[in-house]
């Protein structure tokens, strides 16, 4: 994803009631479709005697599904979906298991119902911002690379990689509105012997200790 998104550090778990009703809401960080389904897989046959195991996820910038399980449409992962990505969440995938309590909720109740389990356990997770990267190579002489390389595992960017050849080239990830200072730093621990270009592209992770306001 080209901007800046939220994702969560481990899986969560948390349980609301919604008259007699019991909903299990445990939400997980994914990277890809196939990580999203073998988590809901998992949950399905620890529940398998639930009522319902709804679901939804959220990768990269444009796969979004959303299932029901046998709720009346639109009515459970629709709206688990749509707190995911109203909050800013990508890379998630959550389900929420509902244990029928004998009290009809309606379609609304419902919405409500799932919306709020996906709502209420993301409040408990640590959030993780996800920022766009650029990979920087950093190329220096022999002489100076050791003193550089601890200036670099001690700063706040993060060091991918060496490569030794007739010069030391280091590669490092830098948030991209973060080159400018990177650059300057570069320049001051340095003395200007260390030489810099961009390459790809990645995603670093700011720990934020909570989600995003609602």
């Amino acid at each position: 994803m080209a901007e800046p998104y939220l994702t969560i550090k481990n899986i969560i778990e948390h349980e609301t009631e919604v008259r007699r009703s019991r909903f299990i809401c445990a939400i997980a960080p994914v990277e890809t479709e196939e990580a999203a389904r073998e988590f809901i897989a998992g949950r399905r046959r620890r529940y398998a005697d639930a009522t319902h195991n709804c679901t939804a996820y959220v990768i990269g910038p444009d796969l979004r599904k959303a299932d029901d399980d046998g709720e009346p449409g639109g009515t459970a992962g629709t709206p688990m979906l749509e707190m995911l990505t109203r909050r800013g969440f990508a890379d998630v995938v959550a389900v929420v298991t509902r244990y029928f309590g004998g009290v009809l909720l309606g379609a609304g109740g419902l919405a409500r119902a799932y919306g709020g389990a996906v709502g209420e356990t993301l409040d408990r997770a640590e959030s993780v911002e996800m920022v766009p990267a650029t990979v920087a190579a950093v190329t220096i002489d022999h002489a100076h690379a050791g003193r550089l390389e601890n200036d670099l595992r001690a700063s706040p960017y993060p060091l991918r990689g060496v490569d030794y050849g007739a010069r030391v080239t280091f590669e490092v990830a830098v948030a991209r509105d973060a080159m400018p200072g990177f650059e300057e730093w570069l320049a001051t621990v340095t003395a200007g012997r260390a030489t810099v270009r961009s390459g790809g592209t990645t995603r670093l992770a700011r720990t934020r200790s909570r989600t995003a306001p609602r």
